[in-house]
């Protein structure tokens, strides 16, 4: 049986809600679902470690899943399940800053990294974007991911994250190339 796709939506916005600084809200297409932001709020001057949600217009490149934690999401976006092993570098610096890496990080001294196969659930469902991709700036953000919410929506690093089912919704919607617009204010 083949999966039906409803018309793709190819924007997706953040805005921060009036009063609630880790608090938002996405709005695409017809849906609209809370998510939590970073714990400073949004700005356009993201640094490492700032706890700022990055505003601008970002590009959603693939969905990495935890295989072991549920299906394959249905979506027309590129996806790729997550491995034991599998992280992401944000040591500021380091040649593999802001990308995919396998763990452990080979070198002389530790490397900061994020797990990407985690216990809390956290990246179950991980949307990679290209904030800071081309050209990458050390220092200035990575691991920026749209992922799923903890409990009571409490604030994240610098990512968007949803409740699990609103995830899914919204991944079943999503077109090839689709954007997350972030806005500031």
């Amino acid at each position: 049986m083949t999966a039906r796709y409803p018309v793709g939506i190819s924007r997706i916005a953040v805005r921060r809600r009036p009063g609630a600084v880790h608090l938002g809200l996405l709005r695409a297409g017809g849906l609209v679902l809370p998510v939590a932001i970073g714990r400073a709020g949004t700005g356009f001057d993201k640094h490492e470690g700032d706890g700022r949600t990055p505003a601008g217009s970002w590009r959603i490149l693939k969905v990495l899943y935890r295989p072991d934690h549920g299906p394959r999401p249905v979506t027309r976006l590129p996806v790729a399940p997550i491995r034991p092993g599998d992280g992401w570098c944000d040591e500021v610096g380091d040649r593999r800053y802001n990308r995919a890496v396998r763990l452990p990080l080979g070198g002389p001294r530790p490397v900061s990294h994020e797990r990407m196969w985690r216990e809390d659930e956290v990246y179950d469902l991980v949307l990679i974007l290209d904030h800071n991709a081309r050209p990458r700036v050390s220092g200035r953000g990575s691991a920026v991911f749209i992922h799923l919410a903890r409990q009571g929506f409490s604030p994240t690093a610098g990512c968007v994250a949803l409740r699990r089912a609103d995830l899914r919704r919204l991944l079943a919607r999503l077109a090839p190339g689709a954007r997350l617009v972030v806005e500031h204010g």
